[in-house]
């Protein structure tokens, strides 16, 4: 039979990355599985079995999907605050979670039936969430539905003292026929606080599936305005074991254990259209034909932990570099915007005319010494030296550059800490890229030089907004990623998030830093902004990502 869950709003070769031991970049893993499910009118069991689910008479499996109507919060300067918030929440998540331990092929045209439906909520065009149960009776929770991390969490009856609890749903043991106490302690560390509380044992309500004995964390302190202003109760991560917080077996996993789907699959489609209450659907199990156009490019995942991939190559209109030796990727539900190196970032902010904050040590280290690490770079000094080499860097340039954005270091790190925070370092690091870039041009230095001083001003800025001029936006110049030896555009509507309409209306850059520095790092984010304009599926069973044209 089919289960739905809907969730609530408010081909070619890869290119080898990491093939360098010398080399500090580390290519990102991009991932999306993509797949279809169609009955066809010639096979006469698919018919059948699509047939006698619902009704006596043929009808396509696309309208045998449970599905439940969704509402959309539309995206408006009063909810903005909230938006950034959520935003900022899933960076520093994803930092945090990186920090902790690591450790035959999907068809596009596959089998409907058992897959489970999610519906999404779109609030503001920025992030995506949808209803769940927990407990017997189902008690309600609007979650995350965040592929960058691995655990369940809900707000705890038990939570006094956190303000935030007290404005969503709270799990309350006491009404559960079916909870079964743990009591393990939990945290899980964001940027701007910890989650804390403690395990528990329940049955979790997806759609219509009921998966049995789920581990989750039942929150008793939440931290400040990130989750006070939220438009979600908690969290579902959809990411890999590996990364799961006291070694709990994700939803996901059980799922599959448990035998609730039929393929281990699930894909993605976020509705991008401010304008239509729709916004979105998870589907487990399968894919929904409805949902993406032509086929799926597939890519392998990399990293168990989360869905990354290589591969990744970086265009802004015709002109490449931007990942010279192929990227790493992670493809994030949870994470709103697009995030990557600052020094990409900035350059792409450049060119889009974005506007962050000024950087004072940048504009120091282009104004003092711009000639020399020209002149250096001229002389084909090694790159990765000239900043040790003049005395900005105490090493010899393996890390990646970080500039006002907090980065993950291991605390096996044999590097000096002072030496991976000092900002001048980082600056320096990020203008021998820029003016690197700009020598591969052929341009000349006093153009290099003025280039690099404008970049130090698109810097973003730490809430990672950067604002564009709306008026612009038609004349922006696209940015595009090759994946799996696929192009895939993004145009500047698609990247540009608009708020507020007419003359109060604001357009901000859907692109934010974040450096992970090596070996994870350097990598993508590719969130809901590259997610949204592209379906995506994670092919568990073949340890794949997909993406198709999102329909």
């Amino acid at each position: 039979s089919f289960r739905h869950w809907r969730l609530l709003r408010s081909p070619g070769n890869f290119p080898h990355c990491c093939s360098s031991s010398s080399s500090s970049i580390c290519c990102f893993d991009l991932w999306v599985v993509m797949g279809t499910s169609r009955c066809k009118a010639m096979e006469l069991l698919p018919l059948l079995l699509c047939s006698v689910v619902l009704f006596s008479s043929v009808v396509s499996c696309e309208e045998k999907l449970v599905r439940i109507g969704l509402k959309k919060l539309r995206f408006d300067q009063n909810n903005r605050v909230a938006a950034r918030l959520e935003a900022g929440h899933a960076r520093e998540g994803l930092r945090a979670a990186l920090n902790r331990k690591y450790g035959g092929l999907l068809g596009d045209k596959g089998d409907p039936r058992d897959t489970d439906i999610v519906a999404l909520k779109n609030y503001l065009d920025a992030q995506y969430y949808g209803e769940i149960g927990v407990g017997t009776p189902p008690q309600k929770f609007t979650v995350i539905f965040d592929t960058g991390s691995s655990n369940l969490w809900v707000p705890s009856a038990k939570c006094y003292f956190s303000v935030s609890c007290f404005l969503h749903a709270k799990y309350k043991s006491s009404q559960s026929s079916t909870y079964q106490k743990n009591g393990k302690s939990a945290e899980i560390q964001y940027g701007t606080g910890a989650i804390a509380g403690f395990f528990s044992v329940d049955h979790v309500k997806v759609g219509k599936l009921v998966v049995k004995d789920q581990d989750f964390i039942e929150a008793t302190r939440e931290p400040g305005v990130t989750f006070l202003m939220a438009k979600f109760d908690g969290i579902l991560g959809l990411g890999f074991r590996e990364i799961s917080v006291g070694d709990a077996v994700p939803v996901w996993d059980n799922m599959m254990k448990q035998g609730l789907i039929k393929e281990p699959v699930f894909s993605f489609w976020l509705n991008r259209h401010v304008d239509e209450e729709e916004g979105g659907e998870i589907v487990f199990g399968g894919v929904d034909p409805n949902h993406f156009k032509g086929k799926h490019t597939y890519v392998p995942v990399t990293q168990k932990g989360y869905w990354q991939f290589c591969g990744v190559y970086v265009y802004l209109g015709t002109f490449s570099g931007y990942c010279g030796r192929g990227c790493s990727a992670i493809a994030d539900s949870g994470t709103s915007l697009l995030a990557g190196p600052t020094t990409v970032v900035a350059m792409i902010n450049k060119a889009i005319g974005a506007s962050g904050v000024v950087s004072q040590q940048c504009k120091t280290v282009v104004s003092q010494y711009g000639q020399t690490i020209l002149d250096l770079l001229m002389a084909e000094a090694g790159p990765k030296k000239i900043c040790s080499q003049i005395g900005l860097c105490t090493f010899d340039g393996t890390k990646s550059v970080s500039m006002g954005i907090e980065s993950v270091v291991n605390e096996g790190d044999e590097r000096s800490s002072g030496a991976v925070n000092d900002a001048m370092c980082s600056a320096c690091e990020m203008a021998v890229v820029w003016m690197q870039n700009q020598v591969m041009q052929n341009q000349t230095q006093e153009r290099i030089l003025q280039y690099v001083d404008e970049l130090c001003d698109r810097m973003p800025n730490p809430m990672g907004e950067s604002a564009v001029e709306c008026g612009s936006v038609s004349s922006m110049p696209t940015v595009s990623f090759t994946i799996g030896g696929k192009v895939f555009d993004l145009r500047p509507q698609e990247y540009i998030l608009k708020v507020g309409e007419g003359t109060a209306a604001q357009c901000i850059s859907g692109f934010t830093a974040l450096d992970i520095p090596p070996p994870r790092g350097p990598l993508w984010i590719l969130g809901d902004v590259f997610m949204g304009r592209y379906h995506t599926v994670f092919d568990y069973g073949n340890m794949q990502v997909g993406f198709a044209e999102a329909a």
